[in-house]
C-alpha cells in the first residue's frame, strides 16, 4: 500500500471513530402496563427504548423521535389493532423492522401484514425471552442492512449528481477564474460544509486565483498559512484534521482560532503528477463525513483535475 492510501485508510478509521454508531432506537407498544415494562427492561441495555400504551400514542412517538430500527407491538389493543398501527408507519419508515405480539389466533390479519411486508415477524403470548431476542437481534441486524444499502444507493446517485454538475460548470465556464466561484459552492454544499476554497496552484505555490464557498457568508482565505494546505501541495496527498483542537500544529494557527474551524480536509488536484490546484472542506464541528465520502472526494478530485487542465 502506497503513502496516499494509507493516509486515506488512516482518515477513513479517524472518521469511523468519530461516528461511532449509537444504540439503535426502538418502539414498544402495548396497552397491558407490565408487558410494556417487561418489554423496556429485556432491550434497554442494547437499545434507546420508547414507550407506548396504544397505537395513537405510538405514532405520536414517532413524529417526536424520527426513524426507529426496531417496533415491537401488541396486536389486541383498544382503538387501534397493531396492524393498523404498523401499516400506518410503513410509507414514512419503511426501513423500520416490525414485530407483533399475538395471543389470539388472528391468522387472517396477521397472514395479510406479514405478505404485504409490514410485518416481519410474529411472536405468540406469553413470549419466549430468549427466542423474542434472538428475534430481534436479527431484527436489528436487518435494519442496518437494509439502511446501509438505502443509503450507498443515495450516495452513488448524489455523487453522480455531483460529478454531472462539476463537468457542466466546468464546461460553461470561459476562463478558469470564472469556474472556481461556483465549483467550490457545488462541492461545499455536497459536503455540507461550512467553508469551501478552491484555489490554484503553480510550481508547489498557491496562486491568486480562488473560488470561495461559505454557509454563512463571512469565509475568509486562510490557506496560505495553513500547515495543513502546505503538506497536502508538499506530499501530494489528502490531508485532515477531523478535530482541529487536538492537532497542536494547527490549534494554535490564527486562521483556525479567528474563523472556529474544528475539522479541515485539504485535497490536492494533480494533474499529470503536477498539483494545480486545491480543494478546502472545512466544518464549525468535528468532521462528520463519512469515511466513503472520502471515496466521493477523491473522484470528485480526478474529475476537477481534467476540468480545471482544459481551462488553463
Amino acid at each position: 500500500m502506497d503513502s496516499g492510501n494509507s493516509e486515506l485508510a488512516e482518515i477513513k478509521q479517524q472518521l469511523m471513530t468519530l461516528n461511532r454508531p449509537k444504540k439503535p432506537k426502538m418502539l414498544v407498544v402495548d396497552d397491558e402496563p407490565d408487558n410494556l415494562d417487561l418489554l423496556y427492561r429485556t432491550f434497554r441495555r442494547n437499545f434507546n427504548v420508547f414507550k407506548a400504551d396504544s397505537g395513537i400514542q405510538a405514532l405520536d412517538v414517532l413524529k417526536a423521535e424520527g426513524e426507529v430500527a426496531v417496533i415491537i407491538s401488541d396486536q389486541r389493543m383498544p382503538e387501534m389493532k397493531g396492524t393498523e398501527f404498523l401499516s400506518k408507519t410503513v410509507p414514512e419508515f419503511p426501513n423500520t423492522v416490525r414485530i407483533i405480539l399475538t395471543g389470539f389466533t388472528d391468522i387472517e390479519d396477521l397472514v395479510e401484514a406479514i405478505n404485504s411486508g409490514q410485518v416481519y415477524k410474529y411472536i405468540t403470548k406469553p413470549w419466549d425471552p430468549n427466542e423474542l431476542k434472538s428475534v430481534v437481534q436479527r431484527a436489528a441486524e436487518t435494519y442496518e442492512l437494509l439502511n446501509q444499502r438505502t443509503e450507498e444507493l443515495q450516495r452513488a446517485h448524489k455523487q453522480a449528481q455531483l460529478l454531472c454538475q462539476v463537468l457542466q460548470f466546468a464546461q460553461a465556464a470561459n476562463t478558469l477564474e470564472e469556474s472556481l466561484a461556483p465549483l467550490s459552492e457545488t462541492i461545499g454544499r455536497y459536503f455540507e460544509a461550512d467553508i469551501c476554497i478552491l484555489q490554484g496552484v503553480e510550481d508547489k505555490a498557491l496562486t491568486a486565483l480562488s473560488g470561495i464557498y461559505s454557509y454563512d457568508g463571512s469565509a475568509e482565505n486562510g490557506l496560505a498559512d495553513d500547515p495543513l494546505v502546505a503538506e497536502a501541495i508538499a506530499a501530494q496527498s489528502l490531508q485532515a484534521a477531523v478535530n482541529v483542537s487536538r492537532e497542536q500544529n494547527l490549534s494554535q494557527v490564527e486562521h483556525y482560532q479567528a474563523s472556529g474551524i474544528q475539522a479541515h480536509l485539504s485535497l490536492p488536484i494533480i494533474y499529470k503528477d503536477q498539483v494545480i490546484g486545491i480543494l478546502s472542506l472545512q466544518w464549525k464541528q468535528p468532521c462528520q463525513l463519512h469515511p466513503d465520502d472520502l471515496d466521493s472526494l477523491n473522484l470528485v478530485s480526478q474529475t476537477l483535475a481534467l476540468a480545471l487542465a482544459s481551462l488553463k
